[in-house]
Formats: C-alpha cells, sequence, structure tokens
C-alpha cells in the first residue's frame, strides 16, 4: 500500500529538496519514477511492520503512517550519504514502526483492520491437577 505520495513529500520537505535528491537526469524536474520507488519502498517496509498487528491493506492510512513513509521515502531518496537529521528521522520512524508491531502504540483504525490475536494451534493437555479446591478441603 502506498502511504504517501510526491506531493506529501514535497509538502514537507518542500520541492527544492525534493528535487535535488530525485533530479536523477539532471533536468532540473523531480523524476516521479525514483519518488515513486522510493515511496514504495517505504510503504513494502511499513507493510512489514504493521502487517504482523492490523490487517491489511488498511482502509485508509493514518496520517502518522503518511509521516513514517514520508521520513523513510526522503531517507532512501538520499542515495549517497544522507544528512545526519535525515537519517535521525529515519532512525526514529523505524522506532515508532517497531513501536506499533509490538503493540506498544495503537494506529487510529477500525475493528475490521484489527485482527484477532492469533493462536498458536497448541492445545496443553496434562494430568489431573494434584492441587484442586476439592482436593484441599479441610486443610
Amino acid at each position: 500500500m502506498s502511504y504517501a505520495t510526491q506531493q506529501d513529500l514535497i509538502d514537507r520537505y518542500g520541492e527544492a529538496e525534493i528535487t535535488a535528491v530525485a533530479d536523477r537526469d539532471g533536468d532540473g524536474a523531480i523524476d516521479a519514477e525514483v519518488v515513486a520507488g522510493a515511496i514504495a519502498d517505504a510503504g513494502t517496509l511499513i507493510d512489514g511492520y504493521v502487517g504482523g498487528r492490523y490487517a491489511l491493506p488498511l482502509a485508509t492510512a493514518p496520517a502518522l503512517l503518511t509521516q513514517l513513509a514520508c521520513a523513510i521515502a526522503r531517507y532512501r531518496l538520499h542515495k549517497d550519504s544522507p544528512p545526519e537529521w535525515i537519517a535521525k528521522d529515519n532512525d526514529a520512524a523505524l522506532r515508532t514502526l517497531r513501536d506499533i508491531a509490538d503493540g506498544r502504540l495503537a494506529l487510529p483504525v477500525g475493528e475490521a483492520e484489527t485482527p484477532a490475536p492469533a493462536s498458536s494451534g497448541i492445545q496443553i493437555v496434562g494430568p489431573d491437577r494434584v492441587f484442586s479446591q476439592d482436593t484441599l478441603k479441610g486443610f
């Protein structure tokens, strides 16, 4: 699922920055396929984290996922060495995704998008309990 658009990146980081990192042919314009690739990579990564906790695809992308997708795509667009603040934004986005995957942070999605807790399919069967309310009567 695509959680962000090229316009989301431009709105967040400015057209000049996106053009600087996504103009691979040097014509002074954003190469849309380069941006689309970075956004797709970010979406795949987000799905990997979110998919274990929420049914995919989500009906609508929460604003938080758009923010995270933009930070990750921006980092990926800096094909060489990204500046430290961009790397820190990417690291923060990945930490947030880990929090979502671990259940420490919930996304505002409908109940239909939240899967039921998974069952391991293992049923433990053992002997009757030695100590129960019945066997301990009178003690």
